[in-house]
């Protein structure tokens, strides 16, 4: 424990000026001062040379290849000649797995019917709350077979499936090995 009178002289900092100094313990026991123009130019120099603090991008998976990029609509309309090819599709997030991040219904601009996406391996989830946010995705689209059981889990979850008779489904998804997403700009915001 740091004594009294060290404690009180060094909150008020060494210079007697207590609005430019930072007190940082660690464990109760080391004592750091941190100057605020340094504290100040130390966070702007990470944030400048941090690619994701300084582009607002939050990556996951792999790094977005050159694959070839796609029209989302055009792919959804007709997926069957890119089943399986590598590609890159843009979208906006529509849903969320609540539970995990696990999957996210990608939709094209102004459309009301996207691509449910699952992440390569089940090896990287998406933020809860990026609903709204535009993805850049890489990967393949495939067809799925999912059981009634299967079905019901994601309808659980908030997926939208087009059920067969017997409550299974067949759809064409997007397995994504990477993804960007970017959050739209607050409301006002330039």
């Amino acid at each position: 424990m740091i004594a009294d009178g060290v404690s009180r002289r060094l909150m008020a900092g060494a210079d007697g000026d207590m609005f430019k100094t930072l007190i940082c313990l660690a464990a109760g026991t080391a004592v750091i001062l941190i100057r605020w123009p340094t504290l100040l130019a130390a966070v702007l120099l990470t944030a400048i040379g941090h690619p994701t603090l300084a582009d607002d991008i939050v990556r996951r998976g792999e790094a977005i290849g050159d694959s070839p990029a796609v029209d989302l609509k055009g792919a959804i309309a007709a997926p069957e000649a890119l089943l399986g090819r590598s590609v890159i599709v843009e979208g906006t997030v529509d849903k969320v797995c609540q539970v995990k991040g696990c999957w996210m219904e990608l939709m094209p601009s102004g459309e009301s019917r996207g691509v449910r996406v699952t992440f390569e391996n089940y090896g990287f989830f998406v933020p809860k709350d990026s609903m709204g946010w535009t993805a850049r995705l890489e990967g393949e689209f495939v067809r799925e077979h999912l059981s009634k059981r299967d079905v019901d889990h994601l309808v659980g979850e908030g997926a939208t499936l087009q059920k067969q008779p017997d409550g299974t489904a067949v759809q064409i998804s997007f397995v994504a090995r990477g993804v960007e997403l970017r959050e739209p700009p607050a409301a006002g915001a330039s």
